[in-house]
């Protein structure tokens, strides 16, 4: 099963970046176009900057967490056992 992309999420906002470089070079939009165009590239670049920052936060979080004891064969906690 194939899924859907979110559009709200980090590579759809990239995606509609990369569309907006694309009209303001080879495009002819006006001056007011253009600056519209502008301003929506700036908020998705902030946008895509605060979902970069969270993903390193969570990577950061997850990469301090002491791992996960070891289980025993019967599904306890590990308690110096081997499983075999």
């Amino acid at each position: 099963m194939s899924k859907v992309p979110d559009p709200n999420g980090f590579e759809a906002k990239l995606d509609r970046i990369d569309a907006i470089v694309n009209l303001l070079q080879n495009g002819q939009p006006t001056l007011e176009e253009s600056i519209a165009l502008f301003k929506e590239g700036k908020g998705l670049a902030r946008e895509c900057e605060a979902l970069l920052k969270s993903a390193q936060s969570q990577v950061d979080e997850a990469m301090a967490e002491p791992p996960a004891p070891p289980r025993s064969a019967n599904g306890g906690e590990g308690g110096g056992e081997l499983p075999f």
